[in-house]
């Protein structure tokens, strides 16, 4: 099943696509959502970030080639982060450069939709709790990174994460080609099946510390060829199963 938001007149709705159509849902699916029996026809620039999620919980240097391009070593347990909402942008959508950045770099990255209420969960456990997978981009001023020493300030503008373009729910998340293109050139190419940590594992970890919550955005981390985006890019995130989702840059 691939669910979407859409903009629909002068509101957004979750929508259940298919081909060119799309049947409205009451509410989102996670929440209890249920198809209205309403169909419409909609178009790739109706699409809208497909979650809106109460946190957005990151994780850092989860493959290995990507730690070392870094000059990082892998850690020993997954390494959390939070952006805020307001980094969100969707398909169609623009990524702003800060003037307080002179290197924003792009990160290509499997989401996670958290579909159950997820506390304390094991890893054998965890994968029931997620409703689907979607494309998203760890968008990252790094020189601020390591000027901050923290990484709240350099990876939580607004713009910061793109998403989209739809949430696919019959998936394996192992084994998952993930592309970066920027301009037409690729940029970073893995799969998911690199991971330090995979997705089951991330989800058990997380949940120890806190409660995952029905559309929260889990963001597993990115394969190695990061680099720096300039204003007038093209930048577009790729995932096996699921999809193209693609941005435009600009300065602010």
């Amino acid at each position: 099943m691939r669910i979407a938001r859409i903009q629909l007149d002068d509101e957004v709705q979750y929508a259940r696509l298919d081909g060119d159509r799309a049947e409205i849902f009451s509410a989102a699916p996670w929440a209890g959502g249920a198809p209205t029996g309403r169909v419409v026809a909609f178009r790739e620039i109706d699409l809208r970030a497909p979650v809106e999620p109460y946190k957005i919980l990151c994780v850092g240097r989860n493959y290995a080639a990507h730690a070392k391009e870094l000059g990082n070593e892998v850690p020993a347990e997954p390494l959390l982060f939070l952006k805020p909402k307001s980094a969100l942008v969707g398909p169609g959508g623009a990524v702003v450069l800060p003037p307080e950045s002179a290197r924003v770099e792009h990160e290509a990255e499997l989401g996670v939709v958290i579909g159950k209420t997820a506390r304390r969960v094991s890893r054998e456990q965890a994968l029931d709790h997620v409703f689907g997978y979607t494309c998203v981009c760890d968008v990252t001023a790094r020189d601020l990174q390591k000027k901050d020493g923290q990484w709240s300030r350099a990876k939580g503008f607004d713009t910061f994460c793109p998403c989209g373009p739809w949430i696919e729910t019959n998936l394996d998340p192992r084994g998952l080609r993930v592309r970066c293109v920027v301009n037409g050139t690729t940029r970073q190419d893995g799969s998911t099946a690199q991971m330090v940590f995979d997705v089951a594992a991330l989800i058990a970890y997380a949940s120890q510390a806190m409660t995952l919550e029905p559309g929260d955005l889990l963001v597993t981390g990115t394969p190695e060829g990061v680099a720096p985006l300039a204003a007038g890019d093209t930048l577009t995130v790729d995932i096996e199963g699921i999809g193209a989702l693609t941005v435009s840059v600009r300065g602010a």
